[in-house]
């Protein structure tokens, strides 16, 4: 396997295009931003019932698939598949962008961003949201040092212990992730240890989703080959996490079902729920798992590579769906304080919480996912993280699997 890696050219009309247009995202992110820190979370759909709104459901899925986004680096480099070696350094890159994306949207949305210093000195053990400050960082820091060492062969010796660390840490990572719910017995929906598990799965599925799309993109804008080998891996990776995630999401409501102080709450969101229960049917299952896995599994379409990439925008929208699911309902559907009792009081209690985003909401969040794709744009042109060609004949088909 021969591989040289050169820098995006990017001196298109369409590469332009596509930062101004990401540039102008960023813009309005930024301005929205603004508005919500000058006048306050009251423009905005949240309210003291739902206090995350849409702005997290950006900001939690870019996290995700951030740790999600550097599984090809780690099979490359932890896995010693040769095949994927040509893969890792955009792997890596993107990941390190949709972290930074999703802390964006993050720190944004809290209002007083300013202050996010005092996180270094305050630490606070027992808060999971304190964890994920040292998470966050270390991250950003094992995957930069992973990238360096791919692409600077004099630091060659720090390569195996950048790939190890960087793996391990997106596991923790996602972990503390899935624990801000999962440690959260103030809410129906959360309050168990299942969601670590679900969102190390998810973030494997959400990550390689949009890693097929920059890719396929980088390649047909930038005019290089990109083989069929190629796709064809990444494709079964997809399938496989499909189906992982879909088992996960399977054994999540089963639980909930076989406690019963948990039927109320998987009737909402399952048959009566509204906006919530036609999110997950229709935007989790359908959209986000069954149109994808038919595409790249049946014969007539699965080796259309056009077909590959709507089944991958389909897991991305899916995946939104999921999370607005998990955060947005999960906040609607009120504690059951007294179960088997209707409780009410000026307090809300028992109420199904209602919630609507604003314009400014879908502007921040937006901007976030621009903040990401700007950064790989960006750094593509400057830095050679792309080979000049994953043809077949180069990117050797024949490689140890």
């Amino acid at each position: 396997m021969h591989i040289v890696n050169r820098e995006l050219e990017g001196n298109s009309k369409g590469y332009w295009a596509l930062l101004g247009g990401l540039g102008a995202l960023i813009l309005l992110g930024l301005f929205a931003a603004y508005n919500m820190e000058h006048h306050g979370h009251v423009i905005t759909g949240m309210n003291n019932q739902i206090v995350w709104g849409l702005p997290h459901v950006f900001a939690v899925f870019l996290i995700v698939a951030a740790s999600g986004a550097l599984n090809v680096a780690s099979v490359a480099g932890v896995f010693g598949k040769k095949a994927y070696k040509p893969l890792a350094p955009l792997s890596a890159l993107l990941a390190i962008a949709l972290l930074i994306g999703g802390l964006a949207v993050l720190m944004l949305d809290l209002g007083r961003a300013d202050r996010a210093i005092i996180t270094a000195w305050e630490v606070n053990p027992k808060s999971v949201f304190s964890w994920n400050v040292v998470l966050y960082s270390g991250f950003l820091g094992f995957s930069a040092a992973y990238l360096w060492a791919m692409l600077d062969k004099t630091v060659k010796p720090l390569y195996p212990f950048a790939a190890y660390g960087a793996f391990i840490w997106r596991l923790i990572l996602t972990t503390g992730t899935g624990l801000i719910f999962g440690f959260l017995v103030a809410r129906q929906a959360y309050g168990t240890g299942l969601l670590a598990l679900m969102f190390i799965i998810y973030s494997l599925l959400y990550g390689t989703a949009v890693y097929v799309l920059v890719l396929m993109t980088a390649y047909l804008g930038g005019q290089r080959p990109l083989g069929a080998e190629v796709m064809r891996r990444l494709k079964n990776m997809l399938l496989i996490f499909i189906a992982a995630s879909f088992y996960a999401t399977l054994v999540y409501h089963l639980t909930n079902l076989y406690y019963a102080k948990e039927w109320e709450f998987e009737r909402f969101i399952l048959l009566d729920g509204g906006l919530y229960t036609t999110l997950f049917w229709v935007g989790q299952v359908i959209i986000g798992y069954a149109i994808p896995f038919v595409l790249m599994a049946l014969p007539g379409t699965r080796d259309n590579r056009n077909m590959v990439a709507l089944a991958a925008i389909l897991i991305v929208l899916g995946a939104l769906a999921q999370m607005y699911v998990t955060i947005i309902g999960g906040q609607a559907f009120p504690l059951q304080l007294f179960p088997g009792f209707t409780e009410k009081s000026s307090f809300f209690d028992g109420q199904i919480h209602q919630y609507i985003p604003s314009h400014w909401e879908w502007m921040l969040g937006i901007g976030g996912f621009a903040i990401s794709l700007a950064m790989v744009a960006f750094a593509v042109k400057i830095l050679r993280i792309l080979p000049e060609s994953l043809a077949d004949e180069v990117a050797d088909p024949h490689a140890k699997k």
